[in-house]
């Protein structure tokens, strides 16, 4: 067996370029997941049926549903139904922001309905309104108690990234599977990009580990 680790090194920049739009996919697409698993989490505690019967039924569908065929759909599907036309890293983030929304929607509901009622009717009668006891107490309380589970979302959206590749956005995975059928030096290039998913993702785990060792008592 003859190998050739020099195209590795020679192709440096496309790794790096490459690990670049990975960590961008999965800040970017975290980001919106949090704001829209809150958004959807509100909806699915409102009162008004109208409201929560379709955001349940939403939040059912995506966590029912394999991440790569919602990557396809939403690269295929919102050009043919809206004729919106998104690059494929836009396109890659947002389906990842959906599927991680509706996790971070049941997480952020548990958070919420694991507050206790009295903490709700002290706020009230000092006379706050509902929307004020909730971002003033029930929300500060709630978001401190899912931390070690958003942080499991973040490690599994992390390596969720390399799904993207299919649809050619130019990550981690998609450079090196390019490289590997230019070059035809497949252990080279599979055997750096998995140090490098595991240079980038092992600190990951490992903050997980940690917050779950903080946090675990307000779980």
């Amino acid at each position: 067996m003859n190998l050739d680790w020099s195209v590795v090194w020679e192709n440096r920049q496309l790794f790096l370029q490459g690990a670049m739009i990975t960590i961008i996919l999965a800040f970017a697409s975290m980001a919106l997941g949090i704001v829209g698993g809150l958004v959807l989490a509100l909806g699915r505690l409102s009162r008004l049926w109208i409201v929560s019967i379709p955001i349940a039924a939403f939040v059912d569908v995506i966590r029912s549903t394999p991440v790569i065929m919602q990557i396809y759909w939403a690269f295929y599907g919102i050009p043919i139904l809206t004729d919106l036309r998104l690059d494929a890293l836009k396109t890659g983030i947002i389906a990842l922001a959906v599927n991680v929304s509706a996790y971070n929607c049941e997480i952020f509901r548990a958070g919420i309905v694991s507050i206790q009622k009295g903490q709700w009717h002290a706020g009230l009668a000092l006379g706050m309104s509902k929307p004020c006891v909730l971002v003033a107490i029930v929300l500060p309380q709630a978001i401190l108690r899912v931390i070690p589970a958003l942080a499991n979302i973040w490690v599994e959206l992390f390596k969720n990234t390399s799904l993207v590749s299919t649809i050619a956005v130019a990550d981690l995975t998609y450079i090196a599977l390019k490289l590997r059928v230019e070059t035809f030096r497949v252990l080279e290039i599979l055997t750096a990009m998995a140090i490098l998913y595991w240079l980038m993702g092992y600190p990951q785990a490992k903050l997980a580990n940690w917050v779950h060792r903080k946090y675990k008592a307000q779980e």
